[in-house]
């Protein structure tokens, strides 16, 4: 199905990652101006220019997503150089694995801050031009591992399953504003990060799978793509699972 995004503003966090490159093209393919946010310079430098090689003009701004502060200078800046933020992909996280009795309070802190603290300091600043514009699209990447959690990842878990629950909350304050919140969760996708993992690993992880692969990015960006349009007006508070049967509920 395709959709048209033209005149949109799109911010994607976390957009310089796998999962956040390819939603961050799709939405420009379909016509968003896109905005990203990052931390590494050199990093950014060369996503930009690998994206500019390929026909993408994406507008990178410094924040760091766990700071309040600076998400609000972030919207600002986005907003003052391609205009109101219609759409948002809340899509930073990062992982500090452990077991309970031997996670520091660094790692709850760090993975919490960015996977969680990061939807309301990005979101609180941009949700009242929303209200006033009476339209908006919210989507909020969670994981597979919010909805069943996973041994060595209680601070992961619990940050991706409060996402979701940001999500139900929000969308009930939005809905008759013609602002749609909404969650996905991804499975074991097919990343740079994923594919390091060795190979008999990899295997056991695919067994697991009912579709018997891995997802791809491409899938996950193309759900965002949709859930970020005017046709799906009518979804709201929902939580999308792409994980290939591997969990359901």
């Amino acid at each position: 199905m395709e959709v048209d995004h033209q005149g949109r503003v799109a911010l994607v966090t976390g957009g310089t990652g796998a999962i956040g490159t390819e939603i961050c093209r799709q939405l420009a393919a379909s016509g968003a101006r896109v905005a990203t946010c990052y931390r590494n310079q050199d990093k950014a430098d060369a996503w930009l220019a690998r994206n500019s090689s390929d026909g993408y003009a994406f507008l990178a701004v410094r924040a760091d997503v766990t700071r309040f502060d600076e998400c609000t200078r972030l919207v600002q800046q986005v907003e003052e150089e391609l205009g109101p933020i219609d759409i948002l992909v809340n899509n930073a996280g990062i992982t500090s694995d452990s077991l309970l009795r031997k996670m520091t309070e660094e790692q709850w802190r760090d993975v919490l801050s960015t996977n969680l603290d990061s939807v309301f300091y990005v979101t609180r600043p941009l949700i009242e031009g929303m209200l006033d514009r009476r339209f908006g699209r919210i989507l909020n990447i969670s994981s597979i591992n919010g909805q069943k959690g996973q041994r060595g990842q209680c601070n992961y878990s619990a940050a991706k399953a409060g996402m979701h629950g940001f999500t139900m909350a929000l969308a009930q304050e939005t809905a008759n504003k013609g602002i749609t919140v909404n969650t996905v969760s991804p499975g074991y996708i097919e990343t740079e990060m994923v594919m390091r993992v060795p190979e008999a690993v990899r295997a056991k992880i695919v067994a697991q799978i009912p579709i018997g692969r891995l997802g791809t990015v491409e899938e996950i960006a193309a759900l965002v793509d949709f859930l970020a349009s005017d046709k799906a007006a009518f979804i709201t508070g929902a939580n999308f699972a792409a994980n290939g049967a591997h969990h359901t509920m």
